[in-house]
């Protein structure tokens, strides 16, 4: 790599032909963020399996773990800064995920992996348990951020939490140094919220909560925090763009009527978000702890 490019980012997660989901989201952004991608899909669907029955091709498991294995042996590999990983197709993927992982921090030790761990939503497990247990047990671990939403947090962590103080406590013992809870606790009557935990301090960004949001929100999240530190921005200012960001392309997509995540339309404001965002620094559990 030389002197002054952006890092590559490695995204391993689904591929739909119609939607901005997954690597669709990931990638799309990214790139628009000036971050070159190398895109490895867990599954190919023709959309969103939320837009209804859709066919599902995840390649055999030992195809996917050589191609995967071919990026760890690469000579390029040293142009990587960071890997984010989302949805898998299958829980066999996850082991070949996580020895890239570890090749890539061989080769560039200060590469950042943050695990997204798609695997469900509003109450509903909608992933094998057997997946939810790969991705507790060996990404999470190795991760520097992880990006889960609310209800994703308590599966990790095998606890109901009631409160933002809950969610940070968990956050906090969880392991990665960055955890990003989507869909927090708002303080806001009618808000949503991102609730960062990060060295003993809990950041919350709200918003107004849009109902019927399209999919893919968690990707562009996940995408956008990533690529917001990659360029070198502290926790909270990174926080507070990238939830600015997902919220004015959310409502601008919900103005238009589209089912889908209008990024393509919205890549101004990837760059350069203008929505408010309610930024607020939370009471962290275990009181006294250095800030």
């Amino acid at each position: 790599m030389h002197q002054g490019d952006r890092p590559a980012v490695i995204s391993i997660s689904s591929h739909v032909a119609r939607g901005t989901v997954g690597n669709r989201a990931v990638v799309f952004a990214l790139e628009s963020l000036g971050f070159p991608v190398w895109s490895v899909p867990t599954v190919t669907l023709p959309w969103h399996a939320g837009h209804g029955k859709a066919t599902r091709i995840v390649p055999p498991p030992g195809d996917f773990a050589a191609l995967v294995d071919d990026l760890a042996g690469s000579p390029w590999l040293g142009e990587v800064g960071a890997i984010i990983t989302g949805y898998f197709g299958d829980a066999t993927q996850v082991e070949p995920a996580a020895r890239l992982v570890e090749a890539v921090k061989r080769v560039n030790p200060k590469a950042i992996y943050l695990c997204d761990p798609v695997v469900g939503d509003e109450g509903r497990l909608y992933q094998p348990q057997a997946t939810l247990e790969a991705i507790r047990d060996r990404l999470i671990p190795l991760a520097d951020i992880a990006t889960p939403n609310r209800f994703e947090l308590e599966l990790l962590c095998g606890l109901e939490l009631a409160d933002n103080a809950h969610l940070a406590e968990a956050a906090s013992a969880l392991g990665p140094e960055k955890l990003l809870v989507t869909s927090a606790f708002p303080m806001l009557r009618g808000g949503i919220g991102n609730l960062l935990v990060h060295d003993f301090t809990a950041l919350l960004a709200e918003h107004r909560s849009i109902e019927d949001a399209p999919h893919g929100l968690g990707d562009l999240t996940a995408a956008v925090f990533l690529a917001r530190i990659l360029s070198g921005l502290g926790s909270e200012k990174a926080l507070q763009t990238t939830t600015a960001t997902v919220f004015e392309i959310l409502a601008r997509t919900r103005k238009r009527g589209a089912d889908e995540l209008t990024v393509e339309i919205d890549a101004d404001s990837l760059r350069h978000p203008m929505a408010m965002v309610q930024m607020r620094r939370l009471a962290f559990p275990g009181g006294n702890r250095r800030a």
